[in-house]
């Protein structure tokens, strides 16, 4: 019996000691995470053009001994890591960029950057959580690096440009990385992401099995009526009150033809431009949007009933309307089988009170063009100060995370990476 007993305590001990050096290896780059975070959020840059921020994570992954590939879909940056052992390969992505929001946090990182955007002057802000990503994906890497004679397999960390969108006329975010081959070389077996989020509390997960983040589109409606005096309205065709008219329309779309009860779904204007003075009634007008589904027949129907809405509220009014579409993103799909997979790790390192369902959402998320390649799980990690009363939206000025929930982010991904690879 006693020969028997030993063994199995060598390895009870064994198994201890590993986990405790893998928690303080977590627990050591704590600081590291947040100085990280702070100086991206300090000095943020919008899509493909996120060249200091690239060169940071660059340097930081050489520096652990992490092969690197640098200008990967304009300005990415994708780290590879050899475990000790053969085995699969697993894939960790962080988006890096930012976006065109003046920041108002009275913070002492606070961003000052400014820039012209389409024309208008504007701030530049990590308004959606980037910086928080890119950090902890920098602080994994770190842990995992320190912990390569427990994998068996091989990491890719992919530090993605441009997720918000690639400037006009130009091609990045995932979509150019799979393009290019961000996994292949050596190919990816799965993929994992997380997203902060200013409105779930510290120290809590969230997830959904399947379809997870809308499919997101771009539309710009070209809407063109004829110009004349801004006393004489009867002598021209007013297109300010053809794209009120068709606004109303497409909300018609949502509130009356689509079935909620299936999915959610979004059509959202986010800019109209048109005209010069007080006193003249413009030639044309142009409306900039969204629509987001989590239907592909919805999707279908609300894109062809947009279209029809648009040319014939015009025409009946004396005008003309296009519409240009751009597809951003695709359904965020989270495998079913590895979703399940992964469960039990994030309860282990989170607490299974603390992991938890939820329904799906119409924010979007270009991570989606992964997974159309490779199983992936992306999920939500809370950034909310436990308590508060108000959580800004993300996108906004005063979007605001809570430091305090990054070490988390880091051991549910490290975790996860080794867990995987090691198949549990």
């Amino acid at each position: 019996m006693k020969k028997l007993l030993l063994p199995l305590l060598l390895l009870l001990v064994g198994t201890t000691f590993a986990q405790t050096s893998f928690d303080k290896d977590v627990e050591a780059v704590k600081d590291k995470v947040i100085e990280w975070r702070r100086d991206f959020h300090a000095n943020p840059e919008l899509g493909n053009r996120e060249f200091k921020t690239a060169d940071k994570i660059a340097k930081h992954l050489k520096s652990l001994g992490i092969e690197v590939q640098t200008g990967v879909a304009k300005t990415g940056v994708v780290g590879i890591l050899k475990g000790d052992n053969p085995g699969k390969v697993i894939a960790l992505r962080a988006d890096i960029d930012a976006l065109p929001v003046t920041e108002r946090n009275d913070l002492a990182f606070k961003s000052e950057v400014k820039t012209t955007f389409l024309g208008a002057e504007t701030g530049v802000m990590h308004a959606c959580g980037h910086d928080t990503h890119t950090a902890i994906l920098m602080g994994v890497a770190e842990v995992l690096a320190k912990n390569k004679d427990k994998i068996n397999g091989t990491v890719k960390f992919i530090f993605q440009p441009s997720e918000e969108g690639p400037p006009p006329g130009e091609e990045g975010g995932a979509k150019l990385m799979v393009k290019e081959g961000v996994l292949e070389n050596p190919k990816v077996d799965a993929i994992f992401g997380l997203h902060i989020n200013s409105g779930t509390p510290v120290n809590t997960i969230r997830y959904k099995p399947g379809g997870t983040m809308a499919a997101t589109e771009r539309f710009v409606v070209n809407v063109k009526g004829k110009q004349t005096h801004g006393s004489q309205p009867w002598s021209g065709v007013d297109p300010i009150y053809i794209s009120a008219k068709i606004i109303d329309g497409f909300q018609s779309i949502i509130s009356r033809e689509s079935k909620l009860t299936d999915e959610a779904a979004v059509i959202t204007i986010g800019k109209i431009s048109s005209g010069l003075r007080f006193n003249i009634i413009p030639e044309s007008a142009e409306m900039i949007g969204t629509v987001r589904t989590l239907d592909p027949d919805m999707r279908t129907k609300i894109i062809r009933r947009m279209d029809e809405m648009a040319r014939d509220i015009a025409k009946a009014y004396g005008g003309e309307a296009t519409i240009d579409w751009q597809n951003m993103t695709v359904v965020t799909y989270n495998d079913l089988d590895l979703t399940a997979q992964m469960l039990p790790t994030l309860q282990k390192v989170g607490g299974t009170e603390n992991i938890q369902l939820q329904k799906a959402v119409t924010g979007g998320e270009d991570f989606s063009f992964f997974q159309e390649k490779v199983p992936g799980f992306y999920f939500f990690l809370g950034g909310m100060t436990p308590g508060n009363a108000e959580a800004f939206p993300h996108h906004t000025p005063d979007f605001f995370i809570d430091e305090s929930g990054f070490q988390l982010g880091v051991k549910a991904l490290s975790q996860m990476s080794i867990d995987y690879l090691n198949g549990k």
